[in-house]
Order: structure tokens, then sequence, then C-alpha cells
């Protein structure tokens, strides 16, 4: 989750606004992001709150300890706790969202992949625990510093050999690759969690990158449970985050080239296996 800015808002509220039915969004303080948490004015205690769009906090939980965590390889599990200190941890892939991505790469038999959005390497290191020794996974990221945290774990986990990471811009890096014939349809499966503005710029070249048949992931097709909500209704800074997403997600939906599925997983995820 690699937002373009910070925004104030509340986790987890109930919304109405002449909806027909309430709207629940997941609203992120990016100006307090080292706790992330709500107060119970009741109770007079804090509330710790997780990324997720379902109704209650509790049924999140009931997930990620029955199906995610036991499942969680150690090296994740690290790197999760190492990221949950940062304090833009929200940014990290949801557990339950890299699952499901592990299942992906596995049912696609991938062993080339990109990532665009590193941020700690959450779902770089999962890709690189998922893929067959030989698999290769070129990450993109603006900033290494992020990368850095994560790094000694994914060293421990014995896959950095794995990973070509590249501090820039993630549009020349692509526009690099397709210089090259051999990678035109040479990609299994590529996930994008970064700057929302360039997602259609991203696919357009993932859909020569990525082969017939491929997956590419993308992150916070949901916008906190925004695209559901009335513009008016909508916390000011989040708008145009909502409005790209919308965009995003209506251009997903026409495009011939992809069979698509958005799944209420973290803050939404699009996937889109290429079939043209």
């Amino acid at each position: 989750m690699h937002f373009l800015g910070g925004f104030v808002g509340l986790i987890g509220c109930k919304v109405s606004c002449n909806l027909k039915a309430p709207v629940h969004i997941l609203w992120i303080s990016m100006n307090n992001f080292p706790s992330v948490r709500a107060m119970d004015k009741e109770k007079k205690e804090s509330v710790s709150f997780t990324k997720g769009l379902l109704q209650s906090e509790e049924l999140y939980q009931y997930i990620l300890e029955t199906s995610v965590y036991p499942r969680e390889p150690e090296p994740l599990k690290e790197l999760r706790d190492i990221t949950a200190t940062h304090p833009r941890s929200i940014m990290a892939t949801a557990p339950d969202a890299g699952q499901l991505i592990a299942m992906l790469l596995k049912l696609t038999n991938a062993k080339r992949t990109i990532e665009v959005g590193v941020f700690t390497g959450y779902s770089l290191l999962l890709t690189a625990l998922t893929i067959p020794e030989d698999g290769k996974i070129v990450a993109v990221d603006l900033n290494r510093d992020a990368y850095d945290i994560g790094l000694p774990v994914i060293r421990r986990a014995g896959v950095e050999n794995k990973i070509d990471f590249i501090e820039s811009e993630a549009l020349p890096v692509l526009d690099q690759l397709l210089e090259d014939p051999e990678n035109e349809n040479g990609f299994d499966f590529a996930f994008i969690d970064a700057d929302k503005i360039n997602y259609w710029n991203y696919h357009e070249r993932l859909m020569k990158l990525v082969k017939v048949g491929g997956i590419v992931v993308y992150d916070n097709t949901l916008w906190g449970g925004t695209v559901a909500m009335p513009e008016e209704c909508t916390p000011e800074k989040m708008r145009e985050g909502r409005q790209r997403t919308l965009d995003l997600n209506k251009l997903l939906a026409a495009d011939p080239r992809v069979q698509i599925s958005l799944a209420p997983l973290g803050d939404g995820i699009t996937i889109c296996r290429r079939i043209h």
C-alpha cells in the first residue's frame, strides 16, 4: 500500500451520507502511523486496528489466526513483526492478501516475476520463497531505505539471489525491459503496489511483458472503501486517489486482454489474468 499523500480520517468507520446502505470503509491517519489506533471513548483505552475492509476487527483476526498465521513461513512472520514497528507499517502487503498471492504464484508455476513497490519487502520475500530456486524477481522501488530494513531477513531466508532490486521510478525500468525482445511475454507474474497515478501506464507495459496466461495483481483497488461512496462523502485528501482508483477499475473491467477478479482482501486487490 503506497499512498500518494497523507490523509486524516477514521479506521473502520461506517458512513451513510445518503447511501442506500451504510458503507464500511478503512480510513487511515497517515499523520499517526506509529500507532494507527482509534480511541474507545467509553473504556478510555487504545484499540488497535489492522488493515482490512471486513465489518469487524474480530472477524478479520479470526481469518488471520485460523487460516493465515498458522501457514505463514517463519521469515515472513519475522519480517511482518519488524515492519510493524515502522512508522508507515500500514504500507505493507496485508498477510491475507499475501497468502492468496502465494497460491497464485504456485498455480501459475511462476518463475519470472515483476514487483513494483517494495517497501520493507513482505510480498517480495513471499514471492522469493514461493518461486523455484532458479526463479528471478525484478523488484523496483523509488526508495531503498525501507527495503534495507527487510533485507537481513531476506538474506537469512537464503533467497536474495532471486531478487534484482532496482532503486528507480518504475516506468523507465519497464520500458528498458521492453527494449529486449526476449522479455516480451517473458514474465509469469507481476505485483503492483505503487503510485496510483501510473497504474494504467504500468498495465499497458505489463500486457506486453507478462505472458498470455500470466497474472498481474494490483493492490489498493478499493481505496479504503471510498470507491463505494459519493465524492462529497469522501475525505478531501482521499478524493484524488479515489478517483484514480475508480478510473483504473473501469479500465480494467473493460479491458478485453484480461480476465479479472476484484477481491476484498487488505485494501482490495484486483487479479488480472492475461488472455490476449
